[in-house]
């Protein structure tokens, strides 16, 4: 008899005693079935009552021999066991979604759609040029994580406190002021893997224990060019909106960046592509503008839904209504890339949010669906406003409404 095997009989583990149990139950049983066989139907009766004893104490041996092993698994996690087998065997039942964009607006999505489905993609851009983003940039010659840091996030399945600390942003008085724990994670996690800013997610995502999976849109550190209406031209993702004049085109520097290798395989794979929210300029269309990745969308036998902002946004989309939006989007990509828009459908009655956006040059997006519906696309018009200190797109609303759209449109979950 091994020695490993003689370490379940040591005492303290929980596990002889439901071992016990069980084989106790097993010899119960076996009495039980010797008085069935017995003459007598009283001796009969007996031995199924006491087959039926037996079975209880075979039952209560290995229901409690599971618990104990799975505690010695999951500490102080016992009661995580049903979401586990939720997650598991209900959600990895989901359908394949990729959801496309960056900023607040995808992150905002991921957090509500983890628990519709697990089967999730994030593919994200890296283009941000500002904070703490920015300066990591400068110094490590690495992509933007910011929006990889918010995806992950977003998507964890890991304690709250580390989605606190990945969160976290030193305060000014330090020499890491504003820059955010889990940009420095990212970038340290980027330097052990050998500069492969993929891998880095990767490490990451097992880290935070993510549902689904999270895709810089390319591992190239690129840079976004805007060409205005007037003729001038701005690069850097943080300047771009801070000219006050209405964008005409946008590109990427260098232009023929590659997609990273896992891009193309996931939007084939896909039953939904859904492309925002988020700024439409800097957050959407810089993963759509990456060579192939237009016609690889247009080309998947993925339902394709936009999902347009509830605001328009100063330096970008000032006046826009929904269907500038797409007519926008499709001039940067191709009109095969969507099949259907989501826009909200509700009125903003905070007046004293609607003044301080009115200050920002900001106001609701108008729902022109009948504009949208000439352009050829299916339009879902929905309640899906959150109004808090700010006016976004409700996590929750949000992802009923896509799951409405999705179910509608008898999106098959394989």
């Amino acid at each position: 008899m091994s020695k490993n095997f003689l370490k379940w009989l040591y005492p303290g583990i929980q596990i002889k005693r439901w071992i016990l149990t069980s084989l106790f139950g097993v010899c119960v049983v076996a009495l039980g079935a010797y008085c069935t066989a017995s003459p007598y139907a009283f001796v009969n009766a007996f031995g199924i009552v006491i087959i039926l004893c037996g079975t209880l104490f075979i039952v209560l041996g290995i229901v409690k021999l599971t618990i104990s092993l799975i505690t010695l698994f999951l500490p102080k996690r016992e009661q995580d066991l049903v979401n586990i087998l939720y997650q598991r065997r209900f959600l990895e039942r989901g359908p394949k979604i990729v959801a496309i964009g960056g900023g607040h607006g995808l992150s905002n999505l991921l957090l509500a759609l983890k628990e519709y489905t697990s089967n999730i993609t994030a593919i994200v851009t890296v283009a941000d040029s500002g904070g703490s983003s920015g300066r990591l940039r400068e110094q490590f010659d690495i992509v933007a994580p910011g929006d990889i840091r918010n995806c992950l996030v977003a998507l964890a399945d890991a304690p709250a406190l580390m989605g606190e600390l990945f969160q976290y942003r030193f305060p000014e008085k330090s020499e890491l002021k504003g820059h955010n724990f889990g940009n420095l994670f990212l970038t340290a996690s980027y330097e052990v893997a050998n500069r492969d800013f993929s891998e880095a997610v990767a490490l990451t995502s097992k880290v935070l224990a993510i549902r689904g999976k999270v895709i810089p849109s390319t591992v190239d550190n690129v840079h976004l060019v805007a060409r205005y209406k007037d003729g001038k031209v701005t690069e850097g993702e943080a300047r771009i909106p801070r000219a006050g004049v209405q964008i005409e085109k946008l590109f990427l520097k260098p232009q023929d960046v590659a997609p990273t290798k896992d891009v193309f395989q996931v939007i084939e794979d896909a039953d939904v592509i859904i492309l925002g929210p988020g700024s439409l300029f800097t957050s959407v269309i810089p993963n759509l503008i990456i060579k192939g990745v237009p016609e690889s969308i247009a080309k998947a036998q993925a339902f394709k839904i936009y999902v347009c902002n509830v605001m328009t946004q100063i330096g970008e989309t000032e006046s826009f209504t929904a269907g500038d939006h797409v007519r926008v989007l499709v001039e940067h990509t191709h009109k095969g890339i969507i099949d259907a828009v989501l826009v909200n459908g509700s009125m903003v009655h905070d007046t004293e949010a609607l003044e301080r956006y009115k200050k920002e040059r900001s106001v609701p997006v108008k729902a022109d669906v009948d504009e949208i519906r000439a352009m050829g696309y299916k339009v879902f018009a929905e309640d899906i406003l959150g109004v808090k200190d700010y006016v976004r797109h409700d996590s929750h609303k949000l992802t009923q409404a896509l799951i409405k759209v999705i179910e509608e449109n008898r999106v098959i979950r394989r």
